[in-house]
């Protein structure tokens, strides 16, 4: 008599998902560079002084500079423009100083864009220059502007811009936050300080370089011993925010998940993370704006009906560019994939052989590698210790609009979100704006609960 026996079926063991080789060659790349870049790159600008160039647009298009025009450092003194537009006063110490330009100095048929404008406030740190900003026209600059300006359309435009560019921004701010949504379920409120810490840690390298990380690499010259240019104090910005959510994955939320600790439970923690976060940044970076020291006055450039200063269009341009790779990343590599299997069904994910609790680290660092770069976005206008914070409800508008949990939705919802509460402005108070975009969430929701691109679901 034979007797068969059946040996059971075990478990194949967890499957290691790499990381995709192109993003780790990417990241390999951008380091190196970082660490190779030359004095060159870092701008080292020693001085205390507040600076400005005057110049208007010619009407063959290019610059003009204007020169005997006259400012004045409230406490300080007068300055005079040279040949090339350039004026320096130097200040005896850090400090906001009222700068007046004198309208009766410039030449002839030369006027301010906005004549009520002949004040600016100019915030200095202690031993940087600070760059600030006098826009001109010309006569012919004022009547093309008054004509293109004479309806609504300009208007418009111009507010269609700056919802995109804000949703932009949104978005790369967001995506973290839904991704960790959708892969633990975890609705993790200090998400806003992970914005703010990327927009910080960005200015901290563009002001000390790495020397304020380590301190003796102080006699040596820039990135390493000097602040970096804006360019890599945003990569370095990147690697701090990956780095910091590695360390509260691994350190903090991994134990939570281990332990057995509700989700609701570690909800209310990240709430308490977030207030101490907040005041860490407020003791060691003060409650003062701050602005990056590079491309921090920029004369905005015509684009038709829109006026954009370069820096936002390059901000603009690299969001669509790291939106795209994020895109890439979730449908075309092994991680990504991993990601959107434990987002659909964990238990299921884990079953198969996929190790969850890398794709989860992974997820992350990722996300708030994310929120660092919109964090620096932001902070192109300026940096506080609170900034993530003003933010938070948008952020939470834009992943829940577009469906908790998905990336595209997401994306889909930040420019919702950014454009609405830009248009809204031609009918209400700009004061009232961010209001708008919760009332647009919750109409939405009313007859689309799951969001824009969210799931159903049968609850029950």
């Amino acid at each position: 008599m034979w007797q068969v026996t059946r040996r059971a079926k075990s478990t194949p063991p967890p499957q290691r998902v790499a990381p995709p080789k192109l993003l780790v060659g990417i990241w390999l790349i951008i380091i190196a560079l970082v660490g190779l870049a030359s004095p060159a790159l870092a701008q080292d600008d020693a001085g205390q002084s507040v600076i400005t160039t005057l110049r208007y647009e010619g009407e063959d298009g290019e610059d003009v500079f204007v020169s005997g025009a006259v400012i004045t450092v409230e406490g300080v003194g007068e300055g005079v423009s040279d040949e090339s537009g350039m004026i320096a006063v130097p200040v005896p110490e850090a400090g906001e100083y009222a700068v007046t330009i004198d309208v009766a100095t410039l030449p002839d048929g030369i006027s301010l864009r906005s004549a009520d404008r002949t004040m600016v406030t100019a915030l200095v740190e202690d031993g940087q220059d600070r760059r600030i900003l006098f826009a001109l026209q010309s006569e012919a600059g004022a009547a093309a502007s008054a004509a293109e300006g004479s309806g609504i359309g300009r208007r418009l435009a111009q507010l269609t811009a700056e919802g995109l560019k804000q949703g932009l921004y949104l978005a790369m701010a967001s995506i973290g936050l839904s991704l960790i949504y959708g892969t633990t379920g975890l609705v993790n409120f200090a998400h806003a300080e992970m914005v703010t810490w990327g927009g910080l840690a960005t200015y901290f390298f563009n002001f000390y370089g790495l020397a304020g990380v380590a301190g003796f690499l102080a006699p040596l010259p820039g990135p390493f011993g000097d602040g970096v240019n804006l360019v890599f104090a945003v990569v370095l910005g990147m690697i701090a925010g990956g780095a910091l959510g590695f360390l509260l994955d691994r350190v903090l939320f991994r134990t939570l998940r281990r332990q057995g600790v509700s989700l609701i439970a570690q909800m209310v923690i990240t709430i308490g993370l977030s207030i101490v976060m907040r005041y860490l940044f407020l003791y060691f970076f003060g409650g003062g704006p701050r602005s990056f020291r590079d491309f921090s006055a920029q004369q905005a450039l015509q684009l038709g009906p829109v006026q954009l200063v370069p820096k936002d269009i390059i901000a603009m341009s690299i969001s669509i560019g790291v939106l795209l790779m994020i895109g890439v990343l979730l449908t075309r590599t092994q991680m990504g994939k991993a990601m959107r299997a434990v987002s659909d069904n964990r238990d299921l994910a884990e079953s198969s052989g996929i190790d969850v609790q890398r794709v989860i680290s992974t997820v992350w660092i990722f996300g708030a590698a994310a929120a660092a770069l919109g964090g620096a976005f932001f902070a192109l206008d300026q940096a506080k210790w609170d900034f993530g914070f003003r933010i938070l409800l948008l952020i939470f508008s834009a992943v829940t609009l577009g469906g908790l949990g998905t990336a595209y939705g997401a994306l889909l919802g930040a420019l919702v979100i950014g454009l609405v509460i830009n248009l809204s402005t031609l009918v209400i108070d700009a004061e009232l704006k961010n209001m708008v975009a919760l009332l647009v969430m919750v109409l939405v929701l009313m007859f689309r609960p799951q969001g824009l691109l969210g799931r159903a679901e049968r609850i029950g």
